[in-house]
């Protein structure tokens, strides 16, 4: 049997066998709090028994069951990102990612953020939101600046007006 790559994402909407006997009975009390849910969870490894599972700091173990598998948008929670404003409809501010939910009808995952101690009550799409730990992504500076020309005698540098 091939196992899948980890991490992947994806959620249980539904009680996924009779009983609770696939989740690890260490963490029994913490798993039935998440699901079944449209929390979109994260699959991080396999110890040839479990699957190791976590919803931001909340971790657990379950044996092999059905869930539906999520594409992921490279959003996770924890993650510090910046709201995309439309003309004057949205607020622009910098927050963090308290929660995934899966929205079937809409085929995509909808983020809960955190601004502060407050929770934002409205969620948002990943095309909302620009996330702030991708450097790569920067764009460059559209103002040249002139490049300091160091004259060896200590703090004086020629070329720019101090």
């Amino acid at each position: 049997m091939q196992w899948p790559v980890l991490p992947d994402y994806g959620c249980i909407p539904r009680w996924p066998v009779d009983g609770d006997a696939f989740i690890h009975p260490d963490d029994v009390a913490i798993a039935t709090k998440c699901f079944p849910s449209e929390r979109v969870l994260r699959r991080d490894r396999f110890d040839d028994v479990y699957y190791h599972y976590s919803y931001g700091k909340i971790r657990f173990r379950l044996l092999p069951c059905m869930w539906l598998k999520v594409k992921p948008d490279g959003i996770d929670i924890g993650d510090e990102v910046e709201t995309i404003g439309v003309g004057m409809e949205r607020e622009l501010f910098v927050g963090v990612v308290w929660g995934m939910h899966y929205v079937r009808r809409k085929g995509r995952i909808l983020y809960r953020l955190r601004r502060g101690d407050n929770v934002i009550p409205r969620l948002y799409s990943a095309d909302q939101l620009r996330l702030l730990t991708a450097k790569e992504t920067v764009r460059p500076g559209e103002i040249g600046h002139p490049e300091p020309k160091w004259s060896g005698q200590g703090e004086t540098i020629s070329g720019l007006d101090l």
